[in-house]
């Protein structure tokens, strides 16, 4: 297991603007300067993906970042985590992996409490999600704004699930797994093509226990697997920056920075 690393980053959050704690996204959304908008993206089957789709303001054209939504369905949280990826220069797109799942053909927004989002969630097949994805990521990148290239940024089930849709999606420049358990398949992870950036609470065992096959199976095969994890902090620290004593806010001042970093890099943005 990689040691944990101390908050050296934290200073540098000082030029790149945090996504909120939980309790902060909708002031976040309310007050945003940017341009975001709900878009119905043609999925498999004929489905329609309601998506949010946040775009940065710039004058040339930008790369395209999928915003995975966590177990509990595309919440005000992940649409603030957007906005905020579309301030550091991208054209963020979310989409709500439960569109059609709810009642009378709904998404998250007609789910009444977070355990039936749980439930829908868990009741995604790997083979829909990537489907799903495929379609919102062809869709962006064919905006007139967007550049062309695109990367991906998921957090706890969609960590996970941008893991897996990095093996399953070539053509992806990047992918950032917050606190999301990784695959398990050596060959697999041996041929990945797109670079990964993984980002930890130090106490979260549960899915802290996947790292090290897949950094093994990567190391052998040359391939980029950039892993931090941060001491004290617990699942989720990205959203509850507000608990665990501190630790979850100085896990998401070092995080963060890096978060931004990485995708700019592989995504060949070089904005500052």
């Amino acid at each position: 297991m990689l040691p944990m690393i101390a908050f050296t980053l934290a200073a540098s959050a000082a030029s790149v603007t945090l996504p909120p704690a939980e309790p902060g996204a909708k002031a976040v959304l309310e007050t945003s300067p940017r341009h975001g908008e709900w878009a119905d993206v043609p999925g498999p089957g004929g489905q329609r993906i309601r998506t949010w789709i946040v775009y940065p303001e710039r004058k040339d054209k930008a790369p395209v970042v999928i915003v995975l939504m966590e177990i509990f369905g595309l919440t005000d949280w992940i649409r603030a985590v957007a906005d905020l990826l579309a301030g550091e220069g991208f054209i963020a797109v979310a989409p709500d992996m439960l569109s059609g799942k709810g009642p009378e053909g709904g998404g998250s927004d007609s789910l009444a409490t977070r355990d039936e989002a749980v439930k829908l969630v868990r009741d995604l097949s790997a083979e829909e999600v990537v489907a799903r994805l495929d379609a919102v990521r062809g869709w962006a990148v064919k905006q007139p704004s967007a550049s062309g290239r695109s990367g991906i940024i998921g957090f706890c089930w969609g960590g996970a699930r941008s893991f897996s849709y990095a093996l399953a999606q070539p053509a992806l420049n990047a992918a950032v797994v917050y606190y999301g358990s990784n695959p398990s398949d050596a060959a697999a992870l041996a041929g990945l093509k797109v670079p990964i950036l993984g980002l930890y609470g130090g106490d979260d065992a549960r899915v802290n226990t996947s790292i090290d096959p897949a950094r093994e199976a990567m190391s052998k095969a040359g391939r980029t697997y950039e892993v931090h994890l941060f001491e004290g902090a617990g699942h989720g620290f990205l959203r509850q920056q507000h608990e665990r004593d501190g630790a979850n806010r100085k896990a998401a001042e070092a995080a963060w920075p890096r978060t931004i970093k990485f995708l700019r890099e592989h995504l060949r943005d070089t904005r500052k």
